[in-house]
């Protein structure tokens, strides 16, 4: 994984994205280009890297109609 991509996937983890989501995404090639793509957009419109992380794992867990708050619990 280069350097990019590991940015990434940890900035991710920090706003609670489970590894076994991210490992599904990052296995695929094209999910992450969608996700690079994505990233270096928010980035470019102004967002902080952090905040364009924040803004991605919302989309996740909306796109997969989980709450942050779930796998924040379970992690305790």
């Amino acid at each position: 994984m280069d350097v990019e991509r590991l940015n990434i996937y940890k900035r991710l983890r920090d706003f609670n994205v489970p590894s076994t989501v991210l490992d599904n995404i990052f296995s695929e090639e094209m999910d992450i280009k969608i996700l690079e793509n994505a990233f270096k957009a928010l980035v470019k419109d102004g967002f902080k890297e952090d905040d364009a992380a924040k803004e991605i794992s919302k989309m996740i867990f909306k796109e997969l109609d989980l709450s942050a708050e779930y796998y924040l619990e379970d992690e305790k």
